[in-house]
């Protein structure tokens, strides 16, 4: 059965206070997502915890990413202070790591997100990064191709992402040669390409 999108904003999420005083959101059960944890966290003054005194169940084995997302908070991680402002990212990758934050500021907002190391990106995460540092930085551009080919070596989309950086460092014919191999894998993909400056003279 198909779900229709849904779309909320934080405040409107039911607050429950506690354990101590934090106030926790339950945004993944709100939404009904399955894909991942997430929830949110406020406080309503400086002091207040934004995430509790806790490590993770090791046996769930999940790594847990944290973005403050208004005002400011101190990450305790395993004993070491972490100023974290608004737009910062926490990342704790090993269950184990005993983590807290405090507010340092009212209305501090710290969102979690987490779940097991199971997650398979998508090959376009190599293929954007790759592109856009095609003419600035080749040597850069191969190794992230070559890295999005290591794990995804059917995709089209990364094959177009080795014909432009060849075409950066002066292979003309090994630029080609990728096309070829990407439209071989997605007749689509041609159409794509003639509509780039860089490589649609190439077809």
């Amino acid at each position: 059965m198909t779900r229709p999108p849904r779309v909320v904003h934080l405040d409107d999420i039911e607050a429950i206070p506690g354990p101590g005083t934090l106030t926790w959101h339950p945004v993944r059960a709100h939404l009904g997502l399955r894909a991942f944890g997430t929830n949110a966290y406020t406080a309503s003054k400086v002091g207040d915890d934004v995430v509790e005194p806790h490590d993770e169940n090791p046996d769930l084995a999940h790594e847990e990413l944290y973005f403050v997302a208004r005002g400011r908070a101190t990450f305790t991680l395993d004993g070491e202070t972490v100023d974290a402002p608004a737009g910062t990212y926490v990342f704790v990758p090993d269950p184990a790591t005993h983590r807290h934050a405090v507010a340092q500021e009212p209305g501090t907002t710290v969102l979690s997100f987490g779940g097991p190391p199971t997650f398979e990106p998508s090959a376009w995460e190599w293929m954007f990064r790759a592109v856009a540092l095609a003419d600035s930085d080749p040597a850069a551009a191969r190794e992230i191709v070559q890295d999005g080919l290591d794990k995804h070596p059917e995709s089209p989309g990364l094959h177009v992402a080795l014909a432009r950086v060849r075409l950066s460092e002066g292979d003309e014919a090994g630029a080609r040669a990728a096309l070829a191999d990407a439209i071989e894998r997605q007749a689509e993909v041609e159409e794509y390409v003639r509509q780039d400056a860089a490589l649609g003279r190439l077809l």
